[in-house]
């Protein structure tokens, strides 16, 4: 990987977009990489988390439309855009550790992760119709459904840029921290989901998404026993393994997998 840092260690592997020098704008090739290391991610079952951050003093500035004008465009992998934007199969969590400037795709990026931790000096804006473009990246679709009609409109229709103490009262980003501890928190966040059931974090993830597709709640309500992951988690060792840890008066051995009932 060129453009890119892979680290994993106890369950969760980060993922540092490390072209610093161009606050870490998305090139062609970076797309292919990444893709390749979600991938892995997806299929690893020992990793349970993604944490995405940024080199340097940003997280992600969008595209480098200047590696785009000299490559050519290239068609984006098979999941979309950084290959996340349309990571739909995949119940296992991602993290944003945003460490400054989110622009455009950037910004899109971190919009495709469950939960947003952003240092003090993070921002978050999708300014493509200053420069007569549109946010094709999920950002439109994304931000209306994190935090309402309204508030998207005013960032969208703008293309005005928030802070991450504004990203936490719009309700989008999940903590604001000083700089130096984001990563320390970061993995804070992590030790706290690695405490729970992997299969149960999976169902809860999936069941949420897909559950907000659903026509209504009753449909969601009565649909979620035929998703993938809850039908894991439903027969899974871990699912047997919560109440006998608790009946038992000892901390749950978590085995992250499916099992035969009993």
């Amino acid at each position: 990987m060129e453009n890119i840092r892979i680290d994993r260690a106890g369950g969760v592997t980060t993922v540092t977009l490390a072209r610093p020098a161009s606050l870490n704008a998305i090139t062609p090739d970076m797309h292919d990489e990444l893709e390749a290391a979600f991938n892995a991610f997806a299929a690893d079952p020992a990793q349970e988390i993604c944490v995405i951050t940024g080199e340097g003093r940003g997280f992600c500035a969008g595209s480098d439309l200047k590696a785009v004008a000299a490559s050519g465009h290239r068609s984006y992998p098979a999941h979309g855009y950084a290959g996340l934007i349309e990571r739909f199969d995949c119940p296992k969590p991602f993290i944003a550790a945003v460490n400054g400037v989110a622009m455009g795709g950037g910004f899109e990026i971190a919009l495709a992760c469950d939960l947003i931790i952003a240092a003090e000096s993070a921002s978050f804006a999708l300014p493509e119709p200053l420069v007569g473009a549109v946010a094709l990246g999920g950002g439109l679709h994304r931000l209306a459904r994190q935090i309402g009609m309204k508030p998207a409109m005013g960032m969208i229709l703008t293309g005005k840029r928030a802070s991450a103490a504004e990203g936490l009262a719009l309700g989008f980003v999940n903590e604001v921290v000083p700089d130096a501890e984001l990563l320390d928190v970061t993995r804070r966040w992590c030790g706290e989901i690695l405490k729970c059931s992997p299969m149960s974090v999976r169902a809860s993830k999936e069941t949420v998404l897909r559950g907000l597709e659903e026509p209504s709640l009753a449909a969601a309500m009565s649909g979620q026993e035929h998703y993938p992951a809850f039908a894991a988690w439903r027969s899974s060792d871990d699912a047997r393994e919560g109440p006998r840890a608790f009946a038992e008066k000892r901390p749950p051995r978590w085995q992250g997998r499916t099992g035969d009932p009993q």
